[in-house]
C-alpha cells in the first residue's frame, strides 16, 4: 500500500459522465439519474484498504444521514481485481449488505471513471453541488489508521453543510485525502 493524496485539480469541472453497474441493486447506474436533485458526494473506495474500512462505519452512518437532508452519495470501486479480487463484484456487493449501504456501490471495470475524475487513493471524495460543478476534493476527516484521531467526518460534513445552507464552498482549508493508491491495470 502507497499513501497516496487525492490529486490536487482546479475546483468547478463538471462530473464527468458514466455509467456503471451497481453491486447492490444489479442494474446499470448513470451520473445523470445518481446525481439528480442535489449535491453528490463520489468516493472511489474499495474493500481491502486499511484507509477505508478504519472509516467506513462512520462514513455509511454519514450517508444515511445526509441522505436525509437530500444529499446524493455514489461509492465507486475502480481497483484492478486480478491483483485484488477482494475487491470484485461480488465481494462489494457483500460488504455493502454487511455494512448496511444506503448508497449505490458501482464498479469501474475499466477504470475510465477513476481516470476521469482523476481519483488517486482510496477514500478519494469528490462534492458536487446541485449544477455537477465540483466544490471540494478532499479528506473526510483527520483520522487515518493509528493516528488515534476520531472519526468523525467532520471535514465533509461542514463543507456539506455549508453547502446545503449556502449554496456554495470556499476552496480555501481544503485537505486531500489519504490512502491506498488506486490498483491500476497494467
Amino acid at each position: 500500500m502507497a499513501r497516496t493524496p487525492t490529486t490536487a485539480i482546479p475546483l468547478g469541472f463538471t462530473a464527468p459522465d458514466f455509467q456503471l453497474p451497481d453491486t447492490v441493486s444489479g442494474q446499470v447506474m448513470t451520473r445523470d439519474e445518481l446525481m439528480a436533485g442535489g449535491p453528490t458526494v463520489v468516493v472511489f473506495i474499495c474493500n481491502h484498504c486499511p484507509f477505508v474500512v478504519h472509516i467506513l462505519p462512520e462514513f455509511v452512518a454519514f450517508a444515511a444521514e445526509y441522505g436525509e437532508k437530500g444529499v446524493n452519495v455514489v461509492a465507486i470501486s475502480s481497483n484492478d481485481v486480478v491483483g485484488y479480487p477482494m475487491d470484485g463484484p461480488e465481494h462489494m456487493n457483500a460488504l455493502a449488505a454487511d455494512s448496511g449501504f444506503t448508497f449505490p456501490y458501482l464498479y469501474d471495470e475499466s477504470q475510465s471513471v477513476a481516470r476521469a475524475y482523476e481519483a488517486a487513493c482510496t477514500p478519494d471524495f469528490s462534492v458536487f453541488d446541485a449544477d455537477m460543478r465540483c466544490v471540494y476534493r478532499g479528506q473526510f476527516d483527520g483520522a487515518r489508521p493509528g493516528n488515534d484521531v476520531p472519526v468523525t467526518g467532520d471535514d465533509l460534513r461542514h463543507v456539506l453543510d455549508t453547502l446545503l445552507a449556502s449554496g456554495s464552498v470556499s476552496e480555501e482549508g481544503q485537505v486531500p485525502s489519504l490512502g491506498c493508491n488506486i490498483k491500476w491495470k497494467p
